[in-house]
C-alpha cells in the first residue's frame, strides 16, 4: 500500500494540479502543503476529509489504510440488477483460497474476451 504521502502526490499530479491549488483548497500554504506531500508534517483531519470528499475517495485510502480508494459507498453501488459490489465481495470473501483464486482467474478470462469483442 502507498503512504499518505505518496497518495497525494500521486492524486495531485492525475489531476494536473499544483500544490498551490490543493494548498488554496484546504486552507494553508503551498509550503505547508509540500511538507504533506514530502512526509515531513501530519495531515490535519479536516483537511483529510476536504481532500477525501474533493478526490472520492474514503479517508481511510487516503491515510493508506485500504487499497481500494471507493470506500463504503462504493461497495453500495449495484453490480447487478440483485447484487452490489459489496455483497459480492462478501461473497467472495467467504470462498476458500482455491475458489476466490477461480473467481478471479474467471474475471481475468471474461476481460480478455471483452477486449477482443471490441477489436
Amino acid at each position: 500500500m502507498k503512504s499518505t504521502p505518496e497518495l497525494l502526490r500521486d492524486m495531485r499530479e492525475d489531476r494536473d494540479l499544483k500544490q498551490s491549488d490543493i494548498a488554496e483548497m484546504i486552507g494553508t500554504t503551498q509550503q505547508q502543503y509540500s511538507r504533506y506531500e514530502n512526509g515531513e508534517s501530519d495531515l490535519p483531519l479536516r483537511a483529510l476529509v476536504v481532500l477525501a470528499d474533493y478526490y472520492d475517495v474514503s479517508t481511510d485510502y487516503l491515510m493508506g489504510r485500504k487499497d481500494c480508494f471507493d470506500g463504503v459507498p462504493g461497495l453500495d453501488k449495484k453490480v447487478t440488477a440483485q447484487h452490489t459490489a459489496g455483497e459480492i465481495l462478501n461473497e467472495i470473501l467467504s470462498l476458500n483460497s482455491m475458489s476466490r483464486t477461480a473467481v478471479a482467474e474467471y474475471i481475468a478470462l471474461q476481460k480478455m474476451k471483452e477486449s477482443h469483442a471490441k477489436e
